[in-house]
């Protein structure tokens, strides 16, 4: 048995990326080569073929591949000159080659690798394997096939990817395999149709959702934890509109940032308003409604707000990207000696809200700066910056707060701590983030008075407390796979009469559990109890009551858990004990 490579995965995967163009040109000669990198789990290669690939294409593929592992050919690595390089290129016929090689010599490339394995040869700067016997013959597989433009961008030629796998042996793509099928069980559109917890219309439009009754439920659960949270860290609540004058967006910077994401204008009287990307701005204007006294500081305001993105349509992705959605925000003005104190406060309501929703084991923190090589990037002061990054790093290491630092992920006005979480595909994406801001307020001009009687200028701090309601709630999903804990249920419990003679005492007891503020539904369908219990299952009610003779004598209830967490420590219980067990794990 061979023995597993000692190849970095990521060159395996690479070098695996040029087998799957090559085996491409091969069956198809007249192909275009785009790009080709080792991705999270595999590889991906972009082609531009006169037919459109298959899934038997794929089999072909993968047979060619296999054949040039068994056939041991060595990457042997070439330097040329890039003019060189262009003539080949033209010799071959390959347009998006040259088109890379015409982008290096802009940026005054003078010499370029290829690396040559048996007929074929690709652009690359490596690194590769020895040879393509060094690539698992069991451990890649062929994915899928999906479109893409060329180099991302949706005016250029529309290519087809084609996405592998690749493990070090067939046992690890195997187990992958696996735990992909079982994480799209799990996917929260699959079971927010499946639940009936939102919907999406063309009519309506993309990326703007729909929230069901049952999602409802859900999503104001989750308004009245996070505004329930926010007081007890001391945040008053406001409202503020869904839509700005240009004027606020060109003071603020969001029209030269981060116009590409905002709705085009709405004219008004003669006046530009925009649907607002973000809320920073109107939370400053209202805080200078009146003059600030060092006394009035800090002021915390805290809004379940209204936001409008323009994302892509290639972009859009469920209820994690959209194109309108609910952002748990808020604004902090500090003064600088408080900003230390204020932004671990932040943290710990962070920390405390993940907790609550089960998720403490799930999320990461990232603290993004900014990359001193990029500083065009960036608002261009450096003093502000290092204060910034400087006092955010001592006020994640005096808490012991778990994070990672990168360099590069930073708001283009100060550095932030990103809560991340990864979706059941294996996506990573930012949940949501606590910025420190020391150019807004200078932009706004916001000045409190001081003891000494000076203007001083606060410090913002942005922050979220449990990231946008869209976005969560499919986390949510996906994490309890649909099975809710008790408190953010749609449905707590489910009467099941046995027959229809005992459907009036159901209907009573409905009525009680309603008075109690309990959600329930009665299921009374014209079909046997199995299968309504087995549709109770189905649709992840924690907790099924069954009422039949015996029960309505004893005025019990017949109890039937789902979920690995159990509220009783027996089938039968009083319709008492049941009610106040209820309310009581729900209070918890």
């Amino acid at each position: 048995m061979k023995e597993i490579s000692s190849y970095p995965i990521e060159t395996l995967r690479h070098s695996c990326a040029h087998l799957l163009a090559s085996a491409v040109l091969k069956l198809f000669p007249e192909t275009k080569l785009g790009m080709g990198p080792s991705i999270e789990n595999g590889f991906y290669y972009d082609f531009h073929c006169k037919q459109s690939l298959s899934t038997q294409d794929l089999k072909k593929i993968e047979k060619v591949m296999r054949k040039s592992i068994q056939e041991n050919h060595p990457f042997t690595k070439i330097i040329l000159s890039t003019n060189s390089a262009l003539e080949k290129y033209t010799l071959f016929d390959q347009p998006y080659k040259r088109e890379i090689l015409k982008d290096l010599q802009e940026k005054g490339t003078q010499e370029v690798s290829l690396y040559q394995t048996g007929e074929f040869v690709d652009l690359c700067s490596g690194p590769h394997v020895d040879s393509s016997g060094e690539i698992p013959l069991y451990g890649f597989a062929l994915d899928r096939i999906a479109g893409a433009y060329w180099k991302g961008d949706s005016t250029q030629d529309q290519l087809q990817r084609i996405y592998g796998l690749l493990f070090l042996t067939k046992e690890e793509l195997q187990d992958y395999l696996i735990s992909r099928q079982e994480a799209k069980k799990r996917d929260h559109k699959k079971l927010g149709k499946e639940l009936d917890l939102f919907y999406f219309d063309d009519a309506v439009g993309k990326g703007l959702p729909l929230w069901t009754p049952k999602g409802t439920i859900i999503k104001h659960e989750l308004s009245e934890y996070v505004r329930t949270l926010e007081k007890k860290y001391g945040y008053d609540h406001v409202e503020t509109p869904f839509i700005g004058n240009e004027k606020l967006y060109k003071i603020s910077g969001h029209l030269d940032h981060y116009k590409d994401n905002m709705y085009a204008p709405i004219d008004m009287d003669g006046e530009k308003f925009y649907l607002r990307p973000m809320a920073c701005p109107h939370h400053i204007r209202l805080l200078q409604r009146k003059p600030l006294s060092y006394k009035d500081l800090p002021v915390r305001y805290a809004e379940i707000a209204d936001y409008s993105r323009f994302e892509k349509s290639g972009e859009l992705m469920g209820m994690i990207r959209l194109r309108k959605f609910q952002l748990t925000d808020g604004h902090l003005f500090v003064t600088p000696e408080q900003l230390k104190e204020e932004f671990k406060d932040v943290c710990t309501m962070i920390g405390e809200g993940m907790k609550k929703l089960g998720l403490e084991n799930v999320v990461s923190y990232r603290f993004s700066k900014r990359d001193p090589k990029n500083k065009e990037k960036y608002y261009p002061d450096d003093t502000l910056w290092n204060t910034a990054e400087n006092l955010m790093k001592e006020a994640l290491d005096e808490m012991d707060f778990e994070y990672k630092e990168a360099e590069d992920e930073a708001a283009f006005y100060g550095p932030k701590l990103d809560v991340q979480g990864k979706n059941v595909n294996g996506k990573e994406d930012t949940l949501f983030t606590a910025q420190i801001d020391f150019l807004l307020p200078e932009k706004f001009n916001i000045l409190y008075t001081d003891k000494d009687g000076t203007q001083k200028r606060p410090v913002m701090i942005h922050r979220s407390t449990i990231g946008s309601l869209e976005r969560i709630f499919a986390f949510l999903i996906e994490h309890y796979a649909g099975a809710f804990p008790l408190w953010l249920a749609p449905v707590q419990i489910a009467l099941l009469p046995v027959s229809e003679k005992f459907r009036d005492e159901a209907i009573s007891l409905k009525k009680m559990f309603e008075k109690e503020n309990i959600r329930v539904h009665l299921c009374d369908d014209d079909i046997s109890l199995g299968k309504r219990i087995h549709e109770m299952e189905k649709q992840k009610i924690p907790l099924l009551a069954i009422l039949g003779e015996k029960e309505v004598s004893s005025q019990t209830l017949t109890l039937r858990e789902i979920g690995e967490k159990k509220i009783f420590q027996r089938e039968n219980v009083s319709i008492k004990e049941c009610l106040e067990q209820l309310k009581k794990e729900i209070q918890k």
